[in-house]
């Protein structure tokens, strides 16, 4: 099987031949062939198309790699890139650290989390104890 350009013959009422090329972008063009005809193939007809091959820089644009990658490497290479030996630059970076943890109005979330979580078991072993210790003897209403 091989694969020929499309050809158009036209055969007029009187008998006059007149052979074309096919054109389906521009289909008032006509390009005409001597007569008789001489056909060229233009190889074996391609069916399929190749398969794309695996490789690492469509591994590394894949958007989530990306989204991976990218904070990682800032999170590593600023800190390299920030020059920590000038003293201007590190009395502001400690001061800038002291005002996030100088104010002590702000309630701490880790306290927070383990005065709620602890203060239910603590205050009802503590609670009922102290109750029957200072009366004496528990007394049931």
């Amino acid at each position: 099987a091989y694969k020929f350009e499309p050809v158009r013959v036209d055969i007029t009422s009187r008998g006059k031949m007149r052979a074309r090329y096919v054109n389906y972008i521009k289909t008032s063009e006509v390009v005409r062939l001597p007569y008789p005809l001489q056909m060229k193939s233009s190889g074996p007809p391609s069916y399929f198309i190749k398969r794309e091959s695996w490789g690492w820089t469509d591994f590394l644009m894949n958007p989530m790699v990306m989204m991976m990658i990218l904070p990682l490497l800032i999170f590593v290479l600023l800190p390299k890139v920030v020059n920590t030996s000038d003293p201007d630059m590190r009395r502001e970076m400690e001061q800038s650290m002291n005002m996030l943890n100088s104010n002590h109005e702000l309630p701490d979330v880790s306290e927070f989390m383990t005065r709620l979580f602890s203060s239910k078991s603590s205050s009802k072993s503590t609670g009922s104890s102290s109750k029957i210790g200072k009366s004496g003897a528990g007394k049931r209403r």
